[in-house]
């Protein structure tokens, strides 16, 4: 009869387990994520309670494009201002609305230990894949070993595909080109949401992590004809919320080759686009989506409304190139 002690149970169940690990993260890999997805905002009552039901006009309204899904509880949905619960409710909402898109979930927060439990909740309300944002807070703490280390304990104990999320403007914290391919070998890894706006960082992450079934997305509509031809797959882009016909059209047009359209059509998007996120943010984004059908609403405080002479700026970015 062969006897097996504690000690040899133990290692043998761990390998079996890890084995299961990396069965099940391996999946990840062959998400394709391809395609254009706004980054949708959190739409608020007067009271800063979360509209459900204009949540729901709005994604109805989305439904209609050709959006390859959504990304909930990005930059523009002011994730930080909201409960852990809102949050994951926000996952549900979204997932429910659409079943046939994507729904990326923005699982980031501070500690690792909370973005797992947020990341593998996320799941549960049925995303596809989960965005990490890099933590922020201890920032000049968050040294090259901090972020491997929480980006891979994450992927590791997360239930989805994970996709890095590097936003230097809002986190002042910019995931360097060397940790993306050391990253991007991990098989529940798949992708990065690039938004720094160095086009020449996004062919190089394109370039190094070559046959590891690696995504980039541009982070931003002013750069992605740009992204797209050095190897970006998609974009994930606030003005996509606003005016997705056009975003989605770029895509297209650079698909198709039509290169002279596609750089017309990129020069069109530029300022709209920047009014809409590095000028104005959230407040500006919520103001634009009123003119074009959809619900904006207010933001949660501290973020205010924009001025009379902001709200003016902002729609001449759109008169001055022909959208309104």
């Amino acid at each position: 009869m062969l006897v097996l002690n504690s000690s040899f149970i133990s290692r043998f169940s761990k390998l079996g387990a890890g084995l299961q690990i990396v069965r099940r993260l391996s999946v990840g890999k062959d998400l394709d994520l391809t395609g254009i997805y706004p980054p949708i905002p959190t739409p608020f009552n007067s009271d800063e309670s979360i509209a459900w039901d204009k949540l729901k006009d709005n994604i109805k309204k989305w439904n209609e494009f050709p959006l390859r899904g959504y990304l909930v509880q990005g930059s523009n949905g002011e994730f930080c201002y909201l409960t852990e619960e809102e949050r994951i409710e926000m996952i549900k909402v979204v997932k429910s609305l659409s079943p046939d898109k994507l729904v990326l979930a923005g699982s980031g927060c501070e500690s690792t230990a909370a973005t797992i439990r947020v990341t593998n909740k996320m799941a549960e309300a049925g995303a596809d894949a989960a965005v990490v944002v890099t933590p922020c807070y201890y920032k000049g703490k968050m040294t090259i070993a901090a972020l491997e280390d929480h980006f891979t304990r994450v992927a590791d104990a997360s239930s989805l595909p994970v996709i890095l999320y590097s936003v230097p403007a809002n986190t002042s914290i910019d995931i360097p080109v060397e940790l993306v391919r050391r990253l991007a070998r991990h098989p529940n890894i798949i992708g990065i949401k690039d938004s720094g706006g160095d086009v020449s960082k996004i062919g190089s992450m394109v370039h190094v992590t070559k046959g590891e079934n690696f995504q980039i997305l541009a982070g931003s509509a002013s750069y992605l004809l740009s992204a797209l031809a050095v190897g970006a797959s998609g974009g994930i882009c606030g003005l996509a919320n606003v005016l997705p016909k056009e975003v989605c059209e770029l895509q297209t047009l650079f698909n198709e080759a039509k290169m002279e359209d596609a750089k017309s059509l990129q020069h069109r998007l530029i300022a709209p686009n920047a009014a809409v996120t590095k000028v104005h943010g959230p407040p500006g984004l919520k103001a634009s989506l009123e003119w074009f059908g959809f619900y904006g609403g207010p933001c949660r405080r501290p973020l205010q409304p924009l001025t009379e002479s902001e709200t003016k700026n902002l729609e001449n970015a759109f008169k001055e190139n022909k959208y309104l």
